[in-house]
């Protein structure tokens, strides 16, 4: 038994098939995914980078206040030394967080976009 497909049925799934399967569509349609892949990746970097200078920051504020509470009872020097100590540590902070956003922007930025 033959079935008769109706001629426009078929060029419409051979139109549609060409417009999803051609080579130069999945390419780019790939293409369009790894950069977003890539896109993400770089928004989760900077978003790590965010976390660990937030964390950075909370422990040199902490360190800061128990040396400050520390230089005021006693008045030793070595307490005023954990103050600069504790500067460092948030410029440090800063420092190390630049370096990850402008890789994660650098990276995103030289990745073709399809």
């Amino acid at each position: 038994m033959s079935v008769t497909v109706d001629p426009k049925i078929v060029d419409a799934l051979n139109q549609a098939q060409q417009a999803t399967l051609s080579p130069q569509v999945v390419l780019t349609s790939g293409a369009g995914k790894a950069y977003q892949m890539v896109a993400q990746a770089s928004a989760l970097a900077i978003q790590d980078a965010v976390d660990s200078l937030r964390n950075a920051g909370a422990l040199a504020d902490a360190a800061s206040a128990a040396a400050l509470s520390q230089l005021m009872e006693t008045g030793e020097p070595r307490y005023a030394e954990l103050l600069k100590v504790a500067e460092q540590l948030r410029s440090d902070a800063v420092a190390v967080f630049s370096k990850r956003a402008d890789a994660a922007i650098a990276l995103l930025k030289d990745f073709p976009a399809g």
